[in-house]
């Protein structure tokens, strides 16, 4: 995962967290919804990153 990459998706779930946090405070349900939805979406990004990192290491360690 590139650094950018990782910085980008932390930052989208901090958000999502804040937005979550916002809609809790205010009782603002789709605030909530949308903070949660950010989060997963980071998180589901993160997923595919280490993915495709595990599969760059697999393919490194058939390549030496």
């Amino acid at each position: 995962m590139s650094f950018g990459d990782k910085i980008k998706n932390q930052a989208q779930e901090a958000s999502g967290k804040v937005k979550e946090k916002v809609g809790d405070a205010t009782n603002n349900e789709d605030l909530q919804a949308e903070g949660l939805a950010d989060q997963a979406a980071a998180k589901t990004k993160q997923a595919g990153e280490h993915v495709k990192d595990a599969a760059k290491n697999i393919k490194d360690d058939f390549t030496k």
